[in-house]
Formats: structure tokens, sequence, C-alpha cells
């Protein structure tokens, strides 16, 4: 196994660790604002580093290139996307979460 390999396998396994860490961040935060954050910051870094990893993989060539654009398009698009959601909830008057703001569950009616 070589070093390029080593490197590669660290890097998607990070990456993987950011895309769960995004997931459960979609799961457990309470309002749309929170789990946008979670989404744009902790999922954008995940597939670039694991689209990182796969360009180790590859060696050089037209497929790292590829790679290394599809990264620099999520680097760029994934955030944005996450901000202009958050912008027209913010426009349609959805209010942020607050400790003020009564979290219902299944039993409260």
């Amino acid at each position: 196994m070589s070093p390029f390999d080593i490197v590669a396998i660290i890097l998607v396994l990070i990456g993987t660790f950011f895309g769960i860490v995004a997931t459960i961040g979609v799961i457990r935060l309470p309002d749309l604002y929170t789990r946008a954050h979670a989404t744009s910051k902790n999922d954008t870094l995940g597939i670039v580093l694991t689209l990182t990893g796969v360009a180790l993989v590859f060696g050089t060539g037209v497929t790292t290139a590829k790679t290394v654009l599809l990264a620099i398009f999520v680097f760029i698009t994934n955030p944005t996307a996450a901000h202009a959601i958050t912008r027209a909830a913010y426009d349609q008057n959805i209010v942020p979460w607050t400790a003020d703001t009564e979290v219902k569950t299944e039993g409260d009616d």
C-alpha cells in the first residue's frame, strides 16, 4: 500500500465522518436555519475531503481533473444554495428557533 493510498483512505474516512455529522445535524437540530448550517458546513467539507481522497486514488489524468473540478463546484455551490434557502425562509418570515421557543413532541397535543 503506497503512501498516497493511506492518505486517500484517511481523507475518505474523515469525509465520511463529516457526512455522518451533517446527517445527525439534520436529524437533531430544531429548525431550518441550524439544519442549513449543519449541512452547508459539514456536508461541504465531507464531500470535498472524500473527493480529494478519490482524486489521490485515481492518480493523474482526466478523471482526476474531473474529480477536482467537481470538488470545486461543490465547494462553491453548496454553501451558496444553503444561503439562498435560508434567505428565502427569512423572507417568508419563518422564525428562527430560540431558547424561548417551545419545542413540541409527539405526546404534546
